[in-house]
Protein backbone atom coordinates (compact mmCIF):
# COMPACT_ATOMS: atom_id res chain seq x y z
CA UNK A 1 0.00 0.00 0.00
CA UNK A 2 3.00 2.22 0.83
CA UNK A 3 5.00 1.88 -2.23
CA UNK A 4 1.35 2.00 -4.57
CA UNK A 5 1.42 5.85 -2.73
CA UNK A 6 4.97 6.44 -3.35
CA UNK A 7 4.16 5.36 -7.13
CA UNK A 8 1.00 7.78 -7.33
CA UNK A 9 3.40 10.66 -5.74
CA UNK A 10 5.94 9.82 -8.62
CA UNK A 11 2.85 10.07 -11.50
CA UNK A 12 1.59 13.08 -9.36
CA UNK A 13 5.33 14.58 -10.17
CA UNK A 14 5.49 13.59 -13.25
CA UNK A 15 1.87 15.44 -14.06
CA UNK A 16 2.96 18.83 -12.56
CA UNK A 17 6.69 18.71 -14.43
CA UNK A 18 4.37 18.07 -17.47
CA UNK A 19 2.23 21.23 -16.82
CA UNK A 20 5.43 23.60 -15.81
CA UNK A 21 7.53 22.38 -18.89
CA UNK A 22 4.65 23.34 -20.89
CA UNK A 23 3.33 26.27 -19.26
CA UNK A 24 6.03 27.91 -18.11
CA UNK A 25 8.73 27.07 -20.46
CA UNK A 26 7.93 26.30 -24.02
CA UNK A 27 4.55 28.71 -23.34
CA UNK A 28 2.24 27.32 -26.62
CA UNK A 29 -1.59 28.05 -26.67
CA UNK A 30 -1.70 24.46 -27.14
CA UNK A 31 -0.72 23.86 -23.78
CA UNK A 32 -4.31 25.44 -22.48
CA UNK A 33 -6.40 23.36 -24.64
CA UNK A 34 -8.02 21.89 -21.43
CA UNK A 35 -7.74 25.20 -19.48
CA UNK A 36 -11.28 27.23 -19.15
CA UNK A 37 -12.40 29.33 -22.60
CA UNK A 38 -11.99 32.66 -20.07
CA UNK A 39 -8.21 31.59 -20.35
CA UNK A 40 -7.14 30.66 -23.38
CA UNK A 41 -9.08 33.86 -24.36
CA UNK A 42 -6.51 35.52 -22.39
CA UNK A 43 -3.32 33.37 -23.15
CA UNK A 44 -1.42 34.73 -26.39
CA UNK A 45 -0.54 32.15 -29.33
CA UNK A 46 3.15 31.79 -28.22
CA UNK A 47 5.47 33.91 -26.35
CA UNK A 48 8.97 34.74 -27.11
CA UNK A 49 11.78 32.66 -25.44
CA UNK A 50 12.88 34.76 -22.26
CA UNK A 51 16.35 33.01 -22.61
CA UNK A 52 18.02 31.20 -25.37
CA UNK A 53 17.01 26.85 -24.68
CA UNK A 54 13.96 27.67 -23.14
CA UNK A 55 12.22 25.48 -25.40
CA UNK A 56 14.68 22.62 -25.20
CA UNK A 57 14.13 22.86 -21.35
CA UNK A 58 10.58 22.68 -21.16
CA UNK A 59 10.34 19.76 -24.01
CA UNK A 60 12.87 18.27 -21.63
CA UNK A 61 11.12 18.50 -18.53
CA UNK A 62 7.97 17.08 -20.46
CA UNK A 63 9.97 14.05 -21.69
CA UNK A 64 10.95 13.96 -17.80
CA UNK A 65 7.67 13.52 -17.04
CA UNK A 66 6.73 10.69 -19.20
CA UNK A 67 9.62 8.99 -17.44
CA UNK A 68 8.59 9.43 -14.23
CA UNK A 69 5.04 8.38 -15.25
CA UNK A 70 5.42 5.50 -17.39
CA UNK A 71 8.13 4.77 -14.50
CA UNK A 72 6.21 4.34 -11.46
CA UNK A 73 3.67 2.14 -13.70
CA UNK A 74 6.56 -0.03 -14.68
CA UNK A 75 8.16 0.11 -11.07
CA UNK A 76 4.52 -0.75 -9.79
CA UNK A 77 4.23 -3.62 -12.26
CA UNK A 78 7.67 -5.44 -11.24
CA UNK A 79 7.33 -4.82 -7.50
CA UNK A 80 3.73 -6.28 -7.90
CA UNK A 81 5.52 -9.70 -9.44
CA UNK A 82 8.32 -9.89 -6.96
CA UNK A 83 5.42 -9.98 -4.76
CA UNK A 84 3.40 -12.32 -6.41
CA UNK A 85 0.55 -10.07 -6.65
CA UNK A 86 -2.97 -11.28 -8.45
CA UNK A 87 -5.37 -9.46 -10.59
CA UNK A 88 -7.28 -7.92 -7.47
CA UNK A 89 -3.97 -6.54 -5.76
CA UNK A 90 -2.79 -4.69 -8.92
CA UNK A 91 -6.14 -3.69 -9.42
CA UNK A 92 -5.92 -2.06 -6.19
CA UNK A 93 -2.66 -0.45 -7.34
CA UNK A 94 -3.64 1.01 -10.16
CA UNK A 95 -7.15 2.17 -8.73
CA UNK A 96 -4.85 3.55 -6.02
CA UNK A 97 -1.94 5.20 -8.07
CA UNK A 98 -4.51 6.69 -10.81
CA UNK A 99 -7.39 7.96 -8.56
CA UNK A 100 -4.93 9.59 -6.62
CA UNK A 101 -3.43 11.43 -9.49
CA UNK A 102 -6.90 12.46 -10.32
CA UNK A 103 -7.31 13.86 -7.11
CA UNK A 104 -3.93 15.83 -7.79
CA UNK A 105 -5.36 17.06 -10.86
CA UNK A 106 -8.66 17.92 -9.36
CA UNK A 107 -7.46 19.63 -6.15
CA UNK A 108 -4.44 21.19 -7.02
CA UNK A 109 -4.27 21.90 -10.15
CA UNK A 110 -7.93 23.28 -10.57
CA UNK A 111 -8.69 23.88 -7.22
CA UNK A 112 -5.37 25.63 -5.97
CA UNK A 113 -3.28 26.63 -9.33
CA UNK A 114 -6.53 27.63 -11.39
CA UNK A 115 -9.07 28.94 -8.81
CA UNK A 116 -7.67 30.33 -6.70
CA UNK A 117 -4.38 31.29 -8.28
CA UNK A 118 -1.88 29.72 -6.10
CA UNK A 119 1.39 30.22 -6.09
CA UNK A 120 0.67 33.14 -8.90
CA UNK A 121 2.10 29.79 -11.14
CA UNK A 122 -0.18 30.91 -14.45
CA UNK A 123 -0.19 34.70 -13.80
CA UNK A 124 3.68 34.84 -13.33
CA UNK A 125 4.21 32.90 -16.89
CA UNK A 126 0.65 34.83 -18.38
CA UNK A 127 0.35 38.29 -16.54
CA UNK A 128 -2.70 38.95 -19.31
CA UNK A 129 -4.55 36.18 -17.38
CA UNK A 130 -4.22 38.44 -13.81
CA UNK A 131 -7.98 38.71 -12.74
CA UNK A 132 -9.57 36.03 -15.01
CA UNK A 133 -8.82 33.43 -12.37
CA UNK A 134 -11.46 32.67 -9.49
CA UNK A 135 -13.58 29.83 -7.44
CA UNK A 136 -16.33 29.91 -10.07
CA UNK A 137 -13.70 28.12 -12.32
CA UNK A 138 -13.88 24.84 -10.59
CA UNK A 139 -15.72 22.48 -11.98
CA UNK A 140 -15.96 23.80 -15.27
CA UNK A 141 -14.65 20.28 -16.89
CA UNK A 142 -16.30 18.53 -14.26
CA UNK A 143 -17.47 16.05 -17.20
CA UNK A 144 -14.15 15.46 -18.02
CA UNK A 145 -13.28 14.59 -14.85
CA UNK A 146 -15.93 12.53 -14.22
CA UNK A 147 -15.11 10.72 -18.11
CA UNK A 148 -11.65 10.05 -16.59
CA UNK A 149 -12.36 8.69 -13.41
CA UNK A 150 -15.02 6.42 -14.62
CA UNK A 151 -12.11 5.11 -17.48
CA UNK A 152 -9.65 4.51 -14.52
CA UNK A 153 -11.04 1.50 -13.37
CA UNK A 154 -10.93 -0.39 -16.71
CA UNK A 155 -7.72 1.17 -17.59
CA UNK A 156 -6.68 -0.39 -14.18
CA UNK A 157 -7.88 -3.42 -14.96
CA UNK A 158 -6.49 -3.78 -18.24
CA UNK A 159 -3.08 -3.13 -16.65
CA UNK A 160 -3.84 -5.52 -13.78
CA UNK A 161 -4.39 -8.30 -16.59
CA UNK A 162 -1.14 -7.55 -18.58
CA UNK A 163 0.49 -7.52 -15.22
CA UNK A 164 -0.56 -10.65 -14.48
CA UNK A 165 0.38 -12.60 -17.82
CA UNK A 166 3.62 -11.09 -17.09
Amino acid sequence: MVLSILFSVMMMAGLFLMLWGGVGFIQDKRFFSSAPKEIVEAVPDRKPERFKGQYVIGWLMIGLSFVLMLGSIVLGVWDGIRNDYGFWQFLLRFVIMLLGLKAFDIGFFDWVLLCNNGFHFFSHYYPETNGVYGRHLFGYNWKTHLAHIVLNFPFAALLSWISTLI
